[in-house]
This record gives C-alpha cells, sequence and structure tokens, in this order.
C-alpha cells in the first residue's frame, strides 16, 4: 500500500501541474496554421523534472526506471530527443541543443517545400547538372511526375532525385537554399543552417536534435508527407511506363509495432541517424536520433527509447484514471 501511495503522489503531484499549465484564456479561433504551428511547438519538460525524483522511491517504479536509464546509458548515439506529441512530454533527451550533422534527415525539409510549392502532377527529368551521386537509382533521362519523385526521393533516399527537386522548385539550387533557411526560421529552427538538398557532407549543413523534432512535428501534420515516409514499399511508375520498386530505407516502418515514419540518414560526417513517429494506443512519440554507431543500431536504439516512451505514458495514464 505504502509502495502505490507514493508512486500516485508522484505521478499526482505531476497531474496537477499539468493540468494548472493547460488552462487557457478565452480567444479567437486560431487558424489551420496557427494550430499547426502551435502543435509543432509544444514542449513541456515536467516530466525530465519528476522522473528522477521518482527514483528515490522504494518499490517497481524506482527498480524499472534504474533499469531502463542503465540501457539508456549505454546508447552509442551522440544526441536525441523524444517527445509525447498531445502533450509535448520530453521523455528523454541528450546533447538535444548541440548542433550535429543531419545527413538525409535534411531531405524531410527538401519534401516538405516539394510538397507546398510543387504541382504534383508536373513532370520532371533527371538532366546530367543534377546527376552529382553514381549511387543514386534515378538515372540522366528519366522522368517521373513531381509527387512520384518526391516519394521515390524519400523512400530511397535518393541524393539525386534531391537535386533535381531543388532545382525544379527553386528555379536553381541557390535560390533553393534560402528557400529551405527561411522555412527553418519560420519554424523556429535556430540552430540549423541548409547548404544542400539532400545532406550529403558539408559543414554548413547542420541542425539539432530539438529543431528537426520541430520539423518533423510540423511535416507530419501535412496528410500527404506522412503517407509518404509511412509507406513501406511502393512501385513508383517513370513517365515512359517503367516502374521502380522502391522499399523504404526505414526499417522500423517493418519492425517496429505502430511505426508511422520517418527518415533516415547516413554519412560519415554525420553517423547514422533516424528521425522516427510510432503511434500506439493512442499516444504518438517523435524521436530524432543522431550519430548512432552503426546501421543496425539506429533502428534498434530507435525502438528501445520508443518503448521506454511508451512505458512512461503508460504508467502516466493509468495514474491519471
Amino acid at each position: 500500500m505504502k509502495r502505490g501511495l507514493s508512486i500516485l503522489t508522484v505521478l499526482g503531484l505531476l497531474a496537477i501541474v499539468l493540468c494548472g499549465s493547460c488552462r487557457e484564456k478565452e480567444q479567437l479561433p486560431k487558424s489551420e496554421e496557427e494550430v499547426r504551428l502551435e502543435q509543432m511547438g509544444r514542449l513541456d519538460s515536467t516530466l525530465l523534472w519528476m522522473l528522477p525524483r521518482a527514483k528515490g522511491m522504494d518499490g517497481w517504479m524506482a527498480d524499472s526506471l534504474a533499469r531502463w536509464q542503465e540501457r539508456l546509458d549505454a546508447l552509442s548515439a551522440e544526441a536525441w530527443v523524444l517527445v509525447e506529441d498531445s502533450t509535448g512530454f520530453i521523455i528523454s533527451e541528450k546533447n538535444a541543443d548541440q548542433r550535429m550533422y543531419m545527413a538525409s534527415i535534411t531531405k524531410m525539409m527538401t519534401c516538405l517545400l516539394a510538397l507546398e510549392n510543387g504541382r504534383m502532377g508536373d513532370s520532371i527529368k533527371i538532366t546530367k547538372d543534377v546527376y552529382t551521386t553514381s549511387d543514386a537509382r534515378v538515372k540522366v533521362g528519366d522522368g517521373y511526375t513531381v509527387g512520384n519523385m518526391i516519394r521515390e526521393m524519400m523512400m530511397l533516399s535518393d541524393n539525386n532525385a534531391a537535386y533535381a527537386l531543388a532545382k525544379f522548385v527553386g528555379g536553381d539550387t541557390l535560390t533553393f537554399y534560402g528557400m529551405m533557411n527561411q522555412k527553418a526560421a519560420y519554424l523556429g529552427m535556430n540552430g540549423t543552417h541548409f547548404a544542400n538538398p539532400n545532406g550529403m557532407p558539408n559543414d554548413s549543413n547542420y541542425s539539432t536534435a530539438k529543431d528537426l523534432l520541430r520539423l518533423s512535428r510540423y511535416c507530419m501534420r501535412d496528410t500527404a508527407f506522412a503517407e509518404i515516409v509511412g509507406t513501406a514499399s511502393a512501385d513508383i511508375p517513370l513517365l515512359d511506363g517503367r516502374h521502380l520498386p522502391c522499399q523504404n530505407t526505414n526499417a522500423l516502418l517493418t519492425s517496429y509495432e505502430g511505426c508511422i515514419g520517418i527518415k533516415t540518414g547516413f554519412t560519415r560526417q554525420a553517423g547514422n541517424c533516424l528521425a522516427s513517429a510510432a503511434t500506439r494506443d493512442g499516444v504518438t512519440l517523435y524521436l530524432i536520433l543522431l550519430k548512432s554507431r552503426s546501421y543496425t543500431s539506429r533502428f534498434t536504439e530507435s525502438a528501445m527509447l520508443l518503448d521506454y516512451g511508451f512505458e512512461v505514458m503508460r504508467v502516466y495514464r493509468d495514474c491519471k484514471k
């Protein structure tokens, strides 16, 4: 009984604090964009403040938290931030405000701007001036609709497709980089600077875990974006009638229950990165993980952090019942 009361006392205090902070004054109805920006930027560090104090309690909760903390301390990733979307609770973070290279997570911004500024049915071709890397799946002369090239870029993390879309949307790539940085400023990504559309190594292309969290939450509130990054596999048509089979580079889409996106990234400069989101039992978590040790660890470490987040939110919700 004493243990149960201790747990309820801590989490009950948390509920009181939250209820007090959630009261809003009457105001005029907000536009959809205002609501989107508010939801994207909502962060609450209450859980980060409360959970360490719970470690001093007797009983299963303290033991469970201690075991989780040991696992978190062993992660190879250099930075991350894990957030529950509806409340903005920061469940776990490490170096979340530190500037880091982001590799192909950059393509989230490229995708967003292409969706906002391009006409999905227009035709776009891969030309020699945008064919910058030989490891891309699109080839010189290949033609797609804009919508299908966006899909191919995000699913296969295609670097040449990103350059083609940047030139198509911006008229030239430098103009597109300006659009990227203007959008980043609009979203309050104050620790971010974009210098290319695909995340290839560049000392001027950097962000922070918290900034990329803002971007991912904003992007996922675009239904077209969410549908693309949540697709595990697809055959994407070219204009000449051929089809390109695509398997999403985000392995969590098929290996982690409830995963709904978002984007992988890797360069030697940035290490192995992953922006992910998952929904279970009405709870949606967002996670940005940067510079993990290996291809495999970015997925296993992200899955472990998501598991931790769902467990923390389960305990919190049970306490409120």
